[in-house]
């Protein structure tokens, strides 16, 4: 039973995620472009303010949608594929 609840919260949290726009672009663009760092995805996006691209970062590490991984003074961002898989495989599509 606390797997099934577990799933059910991270399904909210992926599908929450992913109504906004901009993080629902910035999920395909790691799809397409795995380990990109948030210099890269913020000039693949255009005008997308630091501040409001970090939020969106968060929610979507948050959602176990993506995951990040500091290298030095970078953080790379990519999907988590298995997340994807269960809860949004439209991505991979």
């Amino acid at each position: 039973m606390a797997d099934v609840d577990h799933d059910l919260v991270q399904a909210v949290k992926v599908y929450k995620a992913l109504g906004e726009p901009t993080r629902l672009k910035i999920a395909l663009m790691l799809i397409k472009q795995k380990n990109q760092c948030v210099t890269a995805i913020s000039e693949q996006l255009g005008h997308v303010a630091g501040s409001t691209l970090s939020h969106h970062l968060k929610q979507l590490t948050e959602s176990g949608l993506i995951q990040s991984q500091k290298n030095g003074s970078f953080i790379h961002y990519s999907v988590d594929q298995e997340v994807a898989m269960k809860f949004a495989p439209y991505l991979l599509a």
